[in-house]
């Protein structure tokens, strides 16, 4: 369940461990705003000093001659100057510090909660929004980070350090100033509520566009031969334009802030130069304290119309926030048990017990399912297409939680399994080859760290890989490219099935394998699987039947149920959906299939 505390509250509690810096770095923002108030107070004792001269407040400590005031003076400047300097060096550093710190600490958050995900949730969210609130949405951090808490800081030192001096050296004149005060309060607040909805609405728009380049992107290909670029450029300019127009209207609300700001500090600024100066006139106020006040009335004030810009840039932030927030307090469904496993002792033998199972919105695909595998044993599981095949596969890597029964590996539940180690356990070649930009040795490797380029050959050689690898421009140090996309769709198979032999797991999975292979590679395939299922438990999915001709068993699919199962002569010789599949695909007349 979402958390509903605001973003601020939030975001203040995964600040928690920074907290050290933190506090560094608000003390370096007050400390540089009393030394940046200071220099008003040294206008007024240098002016007091000339008008006074050895009745000036200074001379009462000690500095009797003028001379020696402005020494004084002098001294007390530069001080106040370096320490201002400095702090500001300071809190500038600690404040970049902290967002870099905090932005590096919350993406690697989000990525590592988004890896404990179920696949229903990749399923129900687009990877372009993702990525927008991986990249964009936790950089937009940085901006409030860096600027906009040091400003809240300091103006909040200013209106209580100013606010109090005015009132102890001339009450009746500082009250002008501080009426202006709850109206910008209250009017930055006004903003601040309206603001709010409106930079959320811009973000939703981001991560939507951010959605279709994404999936453009990956899809250029079909975008090119159907010849839908301008449609598709289309497209792009409606969602690009909703995220302007969008933008728009939160410009136009926050750009009219400092004006009506403006208007506030107009009116305390015009009260001091006129009441003040009435009563230095008279006589009532002195002239260094009248001096303070038209000098120091802007300090106070004027940073307010900033407030503006600050608020502006917290919205984003905390619209951002709460969208990778909500990533980080999205529910983890499926979670691993407590029981460690170790591969090498682990015989394999996998249960499926009336097992029900359905994805998300969709009619039931498993109802009381049950299937065993023993260990070592090859099965073959074929059947059309939705027959929930793949989905038997995706259960045992507890990728979906289940709806209703067990699935044992050598009879344990594998809920109650270490998430981890069950994985380790099962070696999947997916009918989708996803490699990643990098070597072919290195997608070889993936997973097995430490592997040696013997290892990695051996592999190759095992898939049937290592012919067409040496033939490539830099062997095994060619760079395959995003997805592969440089290999054809056989070679990228080839090469995720020399992964799964290289992660030596006990229970290895084929699913549509040799799909996108010739037939001449499969048939080398098929006489390297013999090696390669030697002493483990295999599951091969797979259409074309050829594939699973001399398992060990053959399961038939149909609508989420067995509809048969036996070896390849026996399914034959029974007749029905597995001698209709062959016959189908063998070219054959239906008597002559019960001939093979």
């Amino acid at each position: 369940m979402l958390s509903t505390a605001a973003p601020l509250q939030r975001l203040l509690a995964h600040l928690a461990p920074h907290r050290r810096l933190v506090l560094a770095a608000t003390a370096c923002s007050l400390l540089n705003k009393f030394f940046d108030l200071a220099p008003p107070v040294l206008i007024g004792l240098a002016v007091d000093v000339v008008v006074q001269q050895q009745t000036s407040w200074l001379a009462r400590l000690g500095a009797v001659t003028v001379p020696s005031q402005l020494w004084v003076l002098a001294g007390l400047s530069f001080l106040v100057w370096s320490a201002e300097s400095l702090f500001e060096y300071l809190y500038g550093v600690l404040w970049r510090n902290l967002a870099q710190s905090t932005q590096h600490t919350l993406r690697l958050e989000a990525y590592d909660h988004l890896q404990r995900l179920e696949m229903a949730f990749f399923e129900g969210d687009s990877s372009g929004r993702l990525l927008t609130v991986l990249g964009d949405d936790i950089n937009q951090l940085e901006r409030f980070l860096d600027h906009g808490a040091n400003e809240i800081l300091q103006l909040i030192t200013t209106v209580v350090l100013v606010g109090g001096a005015m009132a102890w050296m001339a009450p009746g004149v500082a009250l002008f100033a501080y009426l202006p005060i709850p109206v910008i309060l209250w009017g930055s607040l006004r903003f601040q509520q309206r603001l709010a909805p409106r930079y959320r609405d811009v973000r939703e728009r981001a991560g939507a566009m951010a959605s279709r380049l994404a999936n453009n992107l990956g899809g250029m290909l079909t975008i090119k031969s159907f010849t839908t670029e301008s449609w598709e450029l289309e497209q792009l300019r409606e969602d690009s334009d909703a995220y302007r127009r969008s933008n728009g209207r939160a410009i136009r609300l926050s750009a009219a802030f400092i004006p009506l700001i403006r208007f506030a500090i107009l009116f305390a600024f015009l009260a001091i130069l006129l009441i003040g100066g009435l009563q230095a006139w008279k006589g009532e106020i002195a002239v260094g304290t009248y001096s303070f006040l038209v000098f120091i009335t802007q300090r106070l004030l004027w940073p307010l119309t900033t407030l503006g810009r600050t608020l502006d840039d917290y919205q984003r932030s905390m619209a951002s926030t709460q969208r990778v927030l909500d990533l980080i307090d999205t529910p983890v469904r499926i979670t691993g048990g407590q029981q460690r496993l170790d591969k090498r002792t682990i015989e394999g033998r996998v249960d499926f017990e009336r097992v029900g199972f359905h994805y998300q919105d969709r009619p039931i695909l498993l109802d009381d399912f049950s299937l065993s595998i023993a260990a070592g044993q090859t099965i073959g599981i074929v059947g059309a297409t939705g027959s929930g095949k793949s989905t038997l596969v995706k259960l045992l890597l507890r990728l979906y939680p289940l709806n209703s029964g067990h699935i044992l590996l050598d009879g344990e539940p594998i809920d109650r399994l270490n998430l981890g180690d069950l994985r380790r356990c099962i070696a999947l070649v997916s009918q989708d080859v996803y490699l990643f930009h990098g070597s072919v040795a290195a997608n070889i490797a993936y997973g097995a760290e430490g592997a040696s380029q013997a290892q990695v050959q051996q592999a190759a050689e095992l898939a049937e890989a290592h012919h067409f690898i040496q033939a490539l421009p830099l062997g095994y140090d060619t760079v395959v490219g995003e997805r592969g996309q440089r290999l054809s769709g056989g070679q990228r198979q080839r090469i995720a099935l020399a992964r799964a032999i290289l992660k030596d797991a006990p229970i290895l999975v084929l699913d549509e394998a040799t799909a996108a292979v010739d037939n001449e590679t499969e048939a080398a395939i098929q006489r390297s699987l013999m090696q390669i299922t030697a002493n483990r438990t295999t599951l091969v999915i797979a259409h074309r039947l050829s594939t699973v001709r001399h398992a060990d068993r053959i399961v038939v699919m149909d609508h989420g149920r067995i509809a048969q199962q036996g070896n390849h002569e026996d399914l034959l010789q029974r007749g029905g959906a597995y001698a209709d599949l062959w016959r189908v695909q063998a070219g054959l007349r239906p008597d002559e299939a019960l001939r093979l």
